[in-house]
C-alpha cells in the first residue's frame, strides 16, 4: 500500500487507534504491515470504507454523527 501514502496514513491512524501500543497486539503497524497481519487488513479495509464515506458527493457528516 506505500503508493497511497493517504491510504496508509489513514490506515496507521486506525491501527493505532484500535490497538494502542500497550494493547494484546504484539506487532507495530509497520510490522503488522510486513506480516500482513489480520489486524492489519482489517485497518486497510476500514480506512478504504472511511475513504468511501468520505468522498461520497453531496453527502456531509455532522460533528455529531461522527461522535
Amino acid at each position: 500500500m506505500q503508493h497511497d501514502l493517504r491510504l496508509r496514513a489513514a490506515a496507521r491512524a486506525i491501527y493505532d487507534n484500535v490497538h494502542p501500543a500497550a494493547d494484546s497486539v504484539p506487532f507495530s503497524f509497520d510490522e503488522a504491515e510486513r506480516f500482513k497481519t489480520v489486524e492489519y487488513r482489517q485497518a486497510v479495509g476500514a480506512a478504504q470504507d472511511a475513504r468511501s464515506v468520505l468522498a461520497a458527493q453531496h453527502d456531509q457528516l455532522t460533528l455529531a454523527a461522527i461522535l
